[in-house]
């Protein structure tokens, strides 16, 4: 009898603690779970290789756009290119490359040509819904005595003028690489607040519903401005909290100082929801503002707020079921992509490390999604290359820092 009872009680306590495990469970925070795709893409061809890669983009056919800078190669990387041949190794591959899902390259072009002004320093790569490809820049011109930005000069740096931004053109393309539309002109920005130039625009994003074009201006200038896709005319523009912008010298970053009411440069990065929230990158300042399309600030979320240097918010992309419920946000200074729940704008988990092996980053710039839901990042200063993390579906959050998504099988 004594014996009986002693049992119910274990077993009664057992279905408890099984109870309270599946509870757990079902309560998980569940976030996308990715691998690294090591074998993707596939080697250049004719000894091409890449330079500070800082755009990439998924257009309608899930093939995956990116732009790297010619001219940051370093001599050692272009001996096949001298006359005579030092070696077989290499040549800088053109700008715009253009890879199929298995990773073979299947488009490329880019540079000078006539009728437009290519950018001293290329930045940013867009493939909006009708196809077109859009391209900024962020070169500051033989003015400033720097020329293209090589290294990791990236910045703007305080005492510049305003006839030193030399990059202060958008430029747009058919996929074929024919010219089609130049908003601004090298050299002609007037500052934060000139609606015929942008100046060291970073991205671009165009909205279906109403063929608008949201430019992340930028590494000179502090807003977003928009203009019509088709025409260049200018329709609004606003800086931090929907405020007027100026340009005013903020000073450096301080993480526990208020929140600064203007951007920092650069404004790095402006993409619109399917429920119509456009979220930009202030990269420096470590945050993310959410606005209404006319400029009406909504909210703002920090990351990894202690971040210095080159800041923590570099590029977002969305996760792709219907209602975007994950942000993923490449951190360049941490050398991370975080996983965000968009309605909160928690940090869930994140993935990466700094190095060089696959699953690892240096300067991890920018970042898209495709159809499928796979997350591609490029890489600048001396990373240089593109990267495929495969989509795996949702999971329960098990580490805040997941480090290297190395493939399970």
């Amino acid at each position: 009898m004594k014996r009986g009872l002693l049992l119910c009680i274990a077993l009664v306590a057992l279905l408890g603690q099984l109870h309270k495990r599946s509870v757990v469970h079902a309560a998980a925070v569940m976030a996308p779970r990715f691998e690294v795709d090591p074998f993707w893409p596939k080697p250049l061809p004719n000894h091409w290789i890449l330079g500070q890669t800082i755009g990439v983009s998924a257009d309608a056919q899930d093939h995956i756009w990116i732009i790297h800078r010619v001219g940051s190669l370093e001599a050692g990387e272009q001996h096949a290119t001298t006359t005579p041949p030092i070696s077989q190794c290499c040549g800088p591959a053109p700008p715009v490359l253009e890879f199929d899902q298995e990773g073979n390259l299947i488009g490329h072009w880019g540079g000078p040509g006539a009728g437009y002004d290519w950018p001293e320093s290329a930045h940013g790569i867009t493939v909006d819904y009708k196809g077109n490809v859009w391209l900024g820049g962020n070169g500051r011109g033989p003015q400033s005595g720097r020329g293209a930005i090589n290294g990791q000069d990236e910045e703007s740096k305080p005492g510049d003028k305003v006839d030193s931004f030399h990059d202060n053109s958008i430029l747009k393309f058919t996929q074929d690489g024919n010219f089609l539309l130049q908003i601004g002109k090298p050299g002609h920005s007037k500052g934060s607040n000139d609606v015929e130039n942008v100046r060291l625009a970073a991205k671009t994003f165009v909205d279906p519903k109403t063929n608008e074009l949201y430019v992340a201006d930028g590494y000179g200038n502090h807003r977003v401005i928009v203009f019509d896709a088709d025409t260049g005319r200018y329709k609004r523009h606003w800086g931090a909290y929907g405020h007027k912008p100026d340009d005013a010298d903020l000073g450096p970053y301080k993480p526990d100082g208020p929140p600064a009411q203007q951007f920092r440069n650069p404004v790095h990065c402006a993409m619109l929801s399917n429920d119509g929230l456009l979220y930009v990158c202030d990269r420096v300042n470590d945050r993310i503002q959410v606005f209404h399309p006319d400029g009406t600030f909504v909210k703002e979320a920090f990351i990894e707020k202690q971040t210095l240097g080159s800041g923590s918010v570099w590029d977002i992309t969305f996760s792709h079921d219907p209602q975007q419920n994950f942000l993923y946000v490449a951190d360049g200074e941490n050398d991370r992509v975080h996983i965000v729940d968009r309605a909160s704008l928690e940090v869930l988990t994140t993935f990466g490390e700094g190095g060089r092996q696959p699953g690892e980053f240096y300067g991890v710039h920018s970042i898209a999604t495709d159809s499928k839901g796979n997350i591609y990042t490029t890489e600048t200063y001396r990373g240089q290359r593109v990267q495929r993390f495969v989509y795996k579906g949702l999971a329960p959050v098990t580490s805040k820092d997941q480090r290297v998504v190395w493939p399970q099988h």
